[in-house]
């Protein structure tokens, strides 16, 4: 719960964030992290219009892109052991031949990715343990990467403060308000949580609401940009119109989300679920064989067969793992599953398994998964490892494909050329 107080302590620490700043200062910022270690640098910096970029892929033609000039690489992982920033910083260590000035790490206390750091020379940054990956936006982890982007988070944090404080009464209390109405769509049917996506501000509330809501086979289903028209949804308004409003939506959510756990009867603080994907990935990875990247399927597995089987009340869940920069291609597809009539979710792998991806196993069974893969094009080495980043993100898509299956979820795959 140490999210409840961090602003204020967030406040507290400007003279130090001050020089933390000076002494990394640098063109640009890449940061090199999964779900909520990196989806709030990345509203942050958008809507701030920031030199901040975020690399949250696996797939070998992102890396390729990743420009080392003038760049400072902020490896943030909470654990420490996430499989894809671990892999990211070991590739980029080699690629700058190793210069601990051009990194920064943002870690929990005693992690191994903080001995790493003192290995290697890098300033680690420790992150406050008391704190849940998806509630750390207003943390170092949300707010470091901004601050050496150039980005002024005095004013953000004051603002989050207010929110603090309008939020410790029982009458008109913003974040109670919000998850109660959360909670009682919930308990009405509309268990759909449609919103507006500002600056990419969607993609951090969707990890909040699926990972913090979505298990024991329960769940809210964000859905950024959806259509309000339908009798499964309730319309949530994200009153994001500049920089300094993230401040005290991140903090309003935030709670209200963890109102909304508490009706709905699930602990909003753990994912149980998550490990699945990884486990089998990891199995995959070990076995030195990964499946082809589009299986032999029958009938109930192609796309046409899988729509056709949708339910009013369901959703679908499309899941990417491409080219990040490919992701316009998926239009189509998205639109014949539009057309059913249901709400459509979209999800890059693997950032989506750091994100929707508790909710898509442990939520409620009225999901149906559409994976897309692409030729990921020649691989790119990680140093010390057995696979590189085409079989980790290969790895990755067929490991979740195979935790669907494990869950009798309706899924097929399909190739992103094929569309």
């Amino acid at each position: 719960m140490g999210w409840l107080d961090e602003p204020l302590r967030m406040r507290e620490r400007g003279d130090d964030l001050a020089r933390l700043v000076e002494a990394h200062r640098r063109e640009r910022v890449v940061v090199c992290g999964m779900g909520g270690s990196s989806l709030a640098p990345l509203v942050i910096g958008r809507l701030a219009g920031a030199p901040l970029d975020v690399l949250d892929t696996t797939h070998p033609a992102a890396l390729r892109r990743v420009q080392l000039d003038g760049a400072l690489f902020v490896i943030s992982s909470k654990s420490g052991t996430t499989v894809e920033t671990r892999c990211q910083f070991d590739h980029l260590w080699e690629r700058t031949r190793k210069r601990s000035e051009s990194f920064l790490v943002i870690t929990d206390p005693g992690s191994p990715l903080e001995t790493l750091a003192r290995e290697r020379g890098v300033t680690a940054v420790a992150g406050e343990p008391t704190i849940g990956g998806r509630y750390s936006a207003l943390s170092v982890f949300g707010l470091v990467p901004a601050a050496l982007a150039g980005v002024d988070i005095g004013r953000l944090l004051a603002r989050a403060e207010e929110m603090h404080d309008a939020c410790r009464v029982a009458d008109g209390n913003p974040a109670l308000e919000l998850g109660l109405s959360l909670g009682s769509g919930w308990q009405e049917g509309r268990d759909k949580v449609v919103f507006a996506n500002p600056a990419g501000f969607g993609l951090w509330l969707e990890q909040l609401v699926a990972e913090s809501t979505g298990k024991e086979g329960k769940g809210l289903v964000p859905a950024a940009g959806a259509s309000a028209d339908g009798a499964d949804r309730q319309v949530v308004d994200a009153e994001v119109s500049d920089l300094n409003d993230l401040g005290p939506e991140f903090f309003r959510f935030e709670l209200a989300t963890a109102v909304a756990g508490a009706i709905l009867g699930v602990n909003p603080f753990d994912q149980p679920n998550v490990e699945e994907a990884k486990a089998k990935t990891q199995s995959i990875l070990d076995s030195g064989h990964v499946p082809g990247t589009v299986p032999r399927t029958g009938p109930e597995e192609t796309v046409e067969a899988l729509l056709a089987g949708v339910r009013p009340g369901d959703y679908i869940a499309v899941q990417a793992f491409i080219d990040p920069n490919r992701e316009g291609e998926l239009e189509p597809l998205v639109e014949q599953a539009r057309a059913t009539g249901c709400v459509v979710t979209v999800g890059l792998g693997p950032r989506y398994l750091h994100s929707t991806g508790q909710l898509h196993k442990g939520g409620p069974p009225i999901g149906h998964f559409i994976q897309v893969v692409d030729d990921a094009g020649p691989d790119v080495a990680i140093p010390k490892r057995k696979f590189g980043f085409r079989r980790l993100i290969e790895a990755q898509a067929a490991g979740d494909y195979e935790a669907l299956k494990a869950r009798g979820r309706p899924v097929a795959r399909v190739k992103l050329e094929d569309l």
